[in-house]
């Protein structure tokens, strides 16, 4: 195979690229650039967008050349700004919370990065990228399957629920079968210099109220029974299950369990006010099925960092679905994924529009 590996600097992708020209494929390293170069204030930085990407890309130019693969960086500066840190500022002004990595891969990384690097003259038939998950082929679905990866701990299938058919049908992910300490050994063993470098973290690790940048629009910070309890300087600084950074004295731990744009109003409650039974998604994508027509029992994630828990999902209506926990789950934020499994393969997921008791 001619695979293009998304080469980011880090060890896991180093690895696939690595892995891939070992089996004998026709490997080539495509890295994306993203920062537009404008300074940014706050710190610290090692993520995807920032200043740090220079260096990134210096240490995917280094591995490439070590494997003496060919390497290319396209630029995406202007698709990523229209693409996801429009989308990001204008999530936290609504009073949501957005999920800007679920949205760059769907949109950018397995898409135009994809698109430009053809229009490049980069030639391909397959792209590969250090994701740790797995795809099958379902002879019997006639459809391509997403799966956890043998790491459970590692698995990042739930950042992939948003792809589609057609970007399945030519994604390989060649560490879907290894632990991270085995990629890491693997990395020594290769000779790659990147064997040690800490993994990144997603989006955008500084303040991200300066990528926002607006100014302060003060509201109440008001309880159920609409009580002012204190002042926010802008609905875009809060999320659902926040604790910390409220700026209210209280006999008891509060958290924020709504944020009202209507109302401009941060609402706080108890704990227990943070639980809830059910959801409606929308923006939903099917993989592991074609659609549902009946109301189908499956496990699911509301964030990345959780074990899956038993739910049904409910056919769409009018591009939606009705979810319902068998056990309540706290912190059902609008604007994040809910993604759904069977067993360990992905049925699908949407974005989060509200909660419901």
């Amino acid at each position: 195979m001619k695979v293009a590996v998304g080469m980011s600097g880090g060890v896991d992708s180093s690895v696939a690229a690595a892995l891939l020209k070992e089996q004998g494929h026709d490997v080539i390293g495509i890295c994306m650039k993203l920062w537009d170069g404008i300074p940014l204030d706050t710190g610290p930085y090692h993520a995807c967008y920032g200043p740090d990407e220079v260096m990134d890309i210096e240490d995917a130019q280094q591995v490439a050349a070590f494997l003496e693969i060919p390497f290319y960086v396209i630029d995406l500066t202007r698709e990523y700004k229209s693409t996801i840190l429009d989308y990001f500022k204008q999530e936290y002004l609504a009073g949501r919370t957005p999920n800007p990595c679920i949205k760059c891969n769907q949109k950018i990384k397995f898409k135009q990065l994809l698109a430009k690097a053809h229009l490049s003259g980069v030639g391909f038939d397959f792209f590969a990228t250090g994701h740790y998950a797995r795809v099958e082929f379902n002879q019997l679905k006639r459809r391509y399957c997403l799966k956890k990866a043998h790491d459970r701990k590692k698995d990042q299938s739930y950042w992939l629920a948003f792809l589609s058919q057609e970007q399945l049908s030519s994604v390989v992910f060649p560490l879907g079968d290894y632990t991270k300490q085995e990629v890491r050994k693997k990395a020594t063993a290769f000779g790659l210099n990147t064997h040690d470098k800490p993994d990144s973290q997603d989006f955008f690790s500084g303040d991200y109220k300066e990528l926002i940048n607006v100014p302060a629009h003060p509201g109440p910070i008001v309880d159920r029974k609409g009580t002012v309890l204190g002042t926010h300087e802008g609905i875009w600084l809060y999320t659902i299950g926040q604790r910390k950074g409220l700026g209210i004295a209280a006999s008891k731990p509060l958290y924020v369990i709504e944020i009202n744009e209507g109302k401009n109003a941060v609402v706080v409650g108890n704990r227990e006010e943070l639980a809830h039974r059910g959801l409606i998604a929308q923006d939903v994508n099917f993989i592991g099925v074609e659609g549902i027509s009946q109301p189908l029992e499956v496990t699911m994630k509301i964030r990345y960092a959780q074990e899956p828990f038993a739910g049904i999902l409910y056919p769409p209506v009018n591009g939606a679905v009705h979810v319902t926990f068998q056990e309540p789950q706290l912190a059902v934020t609008p604007g994040q994924a809910v993604v759904f499994y069977d067993e360990d393969c992905v049925v699908g997921g949407g974005i989060i529009d509200k909660s419901e008791k």
